[in-house]
Formats: C-alpha cells, structure tokens, sequence
C-alpha cells in the first residue's frame, strides 16, 4: 500500500511540473504566433543556387 501512496505523490510532482512548465511557455509567448505556421507550407522556398551557399 506505501508503494502505490509513493507513486501518486510522484506522478502528482511530475504533472504539476509540466503544467508550471506549460503555463511559464504560455506567458512568456511560446505560442503567440497562430497564423504563420500553417501558411508556411503552402509557400516553397527558392532553390539556392551554388553561389548564395
């Protein structure tokens, strides 16, 4: 039984981290942009040529 209260403490330690993770990326803007990421597949990039390598 001590077994199983050990690993609900862990695994509640372990998801309040990645929600404090997920709220600190939130404010600090780590999802701000929505619009540019879909779009950018639609456009292809211009080949490089040799020279401007």
């Amino acid at each position: 039984m001590s077994v199983i209260v050990l690993l609900l403490i862990a695994s509640i330690i372990v998801a309040s981290l990645f929600l404090a993770a997920f709220i600190w990326s939130v404010k600090n803007g780590q999802f701000d942009d929505e619009a540019s990421a879909p779009l950018r597949m639609l456009f292809d990039d211009k080949p490089l040529n040799k020279e401007e390598k």
